[in-house]
């Protein structure tokens, strides 16, 4: 399943997520810090969902009440309660 998803209150502009019976296969994130971004993505592949939920949710980014990994977070939590 293909998750697209548009972050909100950070640099990143569009995540697009590929997910296949619950694991993650790879993950492409438009704007934002190009090198951070691609490293989290390349860290996700082969992860299951929810652990990435579990190690990315509440990450903040400076005084921001959010981050990249924190809105990847939402979108995987999005398509986790639409799966369960």
């Amino acid at each position: 399943m293909k998750i697209i998803y548009e972050p909100e209150d950070v640099c990143s502009r569009l995540m697009e997520i590929e997910v296949e019976d619950g694991v993650i296969q790879s993950v492409a994130i438009r704007g934002g810090c190009d090198g951070n971004t691609k490293g989290v993505a390349k860290l996700l592949e082969g992860m299951r969902a929810e652990d990435a939920i579990e190690k990315m949710k509440g990450i903040r980014c400076g005084r921001k009440m959010t981050s990249c990994p924190d809105q990847l977070a939402v979108a995987l939590g999005k398509y986790v309660n639409s799966n369960a």
